[in-house]
């Protein structure tokens, strides 16, 4: 397979550099509009698609509406290579998995603040918390090719609020449904030439479900609450600099089973966890002639507890801050230098360390059909030393005229990650045993290449197909055969896959979305990474009328082939099928109303192992422009 691979990338290299030369060939001939509605960030820099060569999801705001869906991580299931594991319903642990690496390798972005959390073990965002109020876009980074968000970057997560528009608007929103489901949202936005402003807030309960099958004593409802505030302000001091301040406060607390009894250590079923996070940061942007400048400042902190019995039974705190400066030289004819520096300190319960990267991207504009970029970064870290990671992307268009375009792209990338505070500590604590803690963890190491072709049709017909191979060298992971801490796989744990993804108009007003995912993740010796689907898929069906007034849609996902780990034993987990459907009815530019329904056909199933999934579910909703 190994072998396969590299024929894979060779072929994929050599095809576009044969491709290249028939680029100036072609260049009289090209629509350079073609891809530039689409803006991304995949080099941290506004870049057209068409000169993009890595693979990147989008989600927009009416996406968003159109689901309905409360969490933003339900949101993202829908994306090709996203998968999901949930230990029962809303608030509960959740892991979001790109292309079945871990959560703890995905970089989550909110309007440039780094969502990433030192206080739990493997500092990884904490998206169940993560709602899905005024959020007008979302882009998606798939596989480790964000060098330049960091070297342990496996995965981006780049999520962006509503933007200021001249004038005041608001916007309240409402809902109410299962498991005594409420939820009271308020959108706030306005602007001038000179300053711009967006408040959002929302606050959200149920009473859940009993989330775990073993809990036969209380068999209670495990409930959930959670109130979010985001605001962020803009001010544009001179026609050349401007300048934001983000700030975001979230309180979640959670009840959940599975504890253990502070006094006997038996198992307990009255569990309890407090969330609180705040996070702020300060950004600054000067552009002339060509060249641009960003200095950010940014720091957040997370305060967690965990209550058994009404008895406190945890505590962890957890700080990250971050200053980073981006530049970019647009001015340069056929080339495009981006260049950065970022200096971060992690604080887990008093234990800090400090990261510092620096970075180099080259990015060619001297064709519109042929473009590559090569990049690299140096990291130092205070406990691992220094590494460097690379990457190199090429994408080559062939315009055909009335019949569309094809892109031929390929990626190649590496990176590393430092074993966390939090891991380190517990092989060295009191609760760890060997043989985890006879062990000196290193750090983790990774490769990642791709492969595509995508098609994009004048009709708004869009294909597109991915091979991916990626693998991490020394992989850490938590001992759940015998639980005496972190220990390492040795050796490379791959994960190679393909992505099918396609999206067309079938009708005026009715279109067609849908992805498929193979995915085959497995250890050193061959076993599969649990929790990883070697099956996704997805399909989206929605139909607007003529006066723009009745939107409805249909939502098919399913998930097959994963397995799970309890102690020594692997189990299979369930095979699932899931129909959403939802709708809503503009009754004038202020009122609208909307409805849904999860899970249509009421299925039960495992994506943890004990853990019962969301049954049936219905909302109603309003909105309303103040």
């Amino acid at each position: 397979m190994q072998n396969l691979n590299k024929n894979v990338l060779a072929a994929a290299i050599s095809l576009s550099s044969v491709f290249s030369a028939l680029v100036h060939a072609q260049e009289s001939e090209v629509e350079t509009g073609v891809f530039d509605e689409i803006i991304i960030t995949s080099s941290r820099i506004e870049t057209p698609l068409r000169q993009t060569a890595t693979s990147v999801s989008v989600i927009t705001a009416e996406q968003i509406k159109a689901r309905g869906s409360l969490s933003l991580i339900d949101v993202l299931r829908a994306l090709p290579s996203i998968s999901v594991s949930n230990s029962g319903g809303a608030g509960k642990t959740t892991t979001l998995r790109i292309r079945g690496e871990e959560g703890f390798r995905t970089i989550t972005l909110l309007d440039g603040l780094k969502l990433s959390d030192p206080s739990i073990t493997q500092v990884q965002p904490q998206l169940e918390h993560t709602l899905s109020t005024g959020v007008e876009r979302v882009e998606v980074l798939r596989g480790p090719q964000g060098f330049n968000y960091g070297a342990d970057a496996g995965g981006i997560i780049s999520i962006s609020t509503q933007p200021g528009s001249a004038g005041v608007h608001s916007q309240l929103d409402a809902q109410s449904g299962s498991f005594g489901t409420q939820q009271v949202a308020t959108n706030i936005s306005g602007g001038t030439e000179t300053a711009d402003v967006f408040i959002s807030g929302a606050r959200y309960t149920t009473a859940g479900f009993n989330i775990q099958t073993a809990d036969t004593v209380l068999a209670d409802k495990d409930g959930y609450e959670n109130t979010s505030l985001h605001s962020r302000i803009g001010l544009n001091v001179t026609d050349q600099l401007r300048v934001d301040l983000v700030h975001r406060e979230v309180s979640g607390k959670s009840e959940f089973d599975g504890c253990f009894d502070p006094a006997s250590f038996g198992t307990a079923y009255d569990c309890d966890s407090d969330y609180d996070q705040q996070a702020s940061r300060l950004a600054a942007r000067y552009q002339s002639n060509g060249i641009a400048h960003q200095l950010a400042w940014s720091n957040t902190r997370t305060d967690r507890e965990n209550f058994a019995l009404g008895e406190s039974s945890f505590t962890s705190r957890g700080e990250l801050e971050r200053l980073e400066y981006l530049g970019n030289i647009a001015r340069i004819d056929g080339m495009n230098l981006v260049y950065g520096v970022d200096s971060e300190e992690e604080n887990n319960n008093g234990d800090t360390r400090r990261q510092t990267g620096y970075y180099l991207e080259y990015l060619s504009n001297f064709s519109q059909n042929f473009f590559i970029t090569a990049g690299v970064r140096q990291d130092d870290n205070d406990d691992f030393g220094t590494h460097t990671s690379y990457r190199i992307t090429s994408a080559w268009i062939a315009d055909l005229q009335q019949h569309g375009s094809v892109k031929l792209r390929g990626n190649y990338g590496t990176g590393f990650r430092a074993p966390s505070l939090y891991e380190g500590a517990y092989n060295s604590g009191p609760w760890a045993s060997p043989p985890a803690s006879l062990s000196s963890l290193v750090e983790e190491t990774s490769t990642g290449y791709e492969a595509a072709v995508e098609y994009f049709s004048p009709q708004d017909l869009r294909f597109e197909l991915v091979y991916f191979n990626q693998t991490v060298s020394n992989a850490i992971y938590f001992d759940l055969a015998t639980y005496s801490g972190y220990l390492q796989d040795i050796g490379e744990s791959e994960s190679e896959g393909i992505e099918l993804s396609a999206s067309l108009p079938l009708t005026e007003h009715v279109s067609l979305t849908t992805n498929y995912t193979w995915n085959d993740a497995r250890r050193p010796d061959g076993q599969q990474r649990q929790r990883r689907p070697k099956d996704l898929g997805n399909v989206s069906l929605s139909y607007r009328s003529a006066d723009d007034r009745l939107s409805l849609y249909a939502f098919y996902r399913t998930s097959r082939r994963a397995v799970d780990q309890l102690g020594s034993m692997i189990f299979d987990l369930d095979n699932y099928h899931v129909i959403d459907l939802s709708g809503s009815y503009r009754f004038s530019d202020r009122i609208e109303l909307y409805a849904r329904i999860e899970n249509v056909q009421d299925a039960g199933f495992e994506e943890v192992i004990g853990y019962n999934n969301a049954r049936r579910a219905a909302y109603i909703g309003a909105r309303v422009n103040l």
